[in-house]
């Protein structure tokens, strides 16, 4: 099962935290919410098991 374990607001911070992440052997998945403005939101997801290591190490790397 998949959670949410950020959200971005640019294709640059998605790709970003997904290469972070990817670093340390988690499997993301991003997926992107339509809004109304131009700019849509980047959901980025992980394993729900993977929840606690997620947040740990964005918070290490300063999200």
């Amino acid at each position: 099962m998949w959670a949410v374990v950020y959200m971005a607001n640019s294709d640059e911070i998605a790709s970003k935290i997904q290469e972070i992440l990817e670093n340390e052997g988690l499997l993301v998945k991003i997926n992107e919410v339509e809004l109304s403005n131009e700019e849509g939101i980047r959901e980025i997801m992980i394993m729900r098991s993977e929840v606690d290591a997620a947040h740990n190490i964005l918070m290490q790397h300063g999200f």
